[in-house]
């Protein structure tokens, strides 16, 4: 049986998770012996040359003036201040926490789909993205101390992930996945080489840490190829919340490679963003909007054929 578009979306996008987490926790763990501007770089440029053979060998490469549209822009953008945030937080971060707040990403553009894109969110899902923030306020514990400024990073994280997402939906569907994977990779690299020399220069590097940086750029290619699917084929409130099987994995690899376990905050506050993030897509069953409202942007098949 055909799965719909937003079934096909949910399934991308829960693929995206898995692979994002893992080269999280691989970056984390690099981290150890290099600064975040070398670990960029390195892996961007891995990651770069993969998505390009890639591209290459299934005739998805398109000149360059023609992938460079506004919104393929606005989303590297987003894509690379992003991922700046995030990784230099994560050094200081537990892997656990950080994903936590990141669960409030949906919400967010679940928020910006209804401002920018005039999609319908009725009262129930305003209240439940209300309650959704009160969550990650649970996760953060701002105090009379203020808070961490790498807590502080994963929130603009969640500012500009939101960005891109939103961005990914306006990129003209005659340019490939994969030219906009590349480019978003190459963005990072460029963002890489700027901050190496502030973060202490370049360190030399291990067979040991090549491999695991070859491993998270491939983690990275996967990711990038399925939030872009993700993201095209379903409406934007149906598979965002899919994004929350991402806690699971980071609980797991954060226990297994650095000892860290969720403290009780921690655990109500996912539960509570996560609980409001579910409930906007039961309110999207209820409604029975199974397809999505941009359909210019949902046709059903991708057209890089996948």
């Amino acid at each position: 049986m055909a799965l719909s578009p937003n079934l096909r979306g949910s399934l991308f996008m829960a693929i995206g998770m898995a692979s994002f987490t893992f080269n999280d926790a691989t970056v984390k763990f690099v981290a150890e012996d290099m600064n975040m501007g070398q670990v960029m770089l390195v892996r961007s440029s891995i990651s770069t040359v993969l998505i390009l053979a890639l591209a290459w060998h299934k005739g998805m490469l398109v000149p360059l003036r023609e992938a460079l549209h506004k919104m393929t822009i606005l989303r590297v953008i987003g894509e690379v201040v992003g991922t700046v945030s995030f990784l230099v937080a994560l050094v200081h971060v537990p892997l656990a926490l950080t994903s936590a707040i990141l669960q409030a990403l949906p919400l967010v553009v679940t928020l910006g789909a209804a401002l920018f894109f005039g999609e319908p969110v009725g009262w129930r899902r305003w209240i439940a993205i209300i309650v959704g923030f009160i969550g990650v306020l649970i996760i953060v514990r701002p105090s009379h101390n203020g808070v961490s400024p790498y807590i502080l990073l994963i929130v603009v994280t969640v500012i500009f992930a939101s960005m891109r997402d939103l961005a990914t939906r306006k990129v003209p569907r005659t340019i490939p996945v994969l030219m906009i994977s590349a480019l978003t990779s190459i963005g990072v690299g460029v963002a890489g080489i700027g901050m190496i020399g502030p973060l202490g220069g370049w360190t030399p590097m291990s067979l040991t840490n090549t491999l695991l940086l070859t491993l998270a750029a491939c983690c990275v290619m996967v990711a990038y190829h399925f939030i872009i699917l993700a993201m095209r084929e379903g409406e934007i409130a149906f598979v965002a919340p899919f994004r929350y099987t991402s806690l699971i994995w980071a609980i797991l690899l954060g226990y297994l490679f650095f000892g860290d376990l969720p403290d009780v905050p921690m655990i109500i506050g996912s539960i509570v963003v996560i609980g409001s993030g579910l409930y906007t897509l039961y309110r999207e069953r209820i409604v029975g909007r199974l397809e999505p409202v941009a359909t210019t942007t949902a046709a059903a098949t991708s057209p890089d054929g996948v």
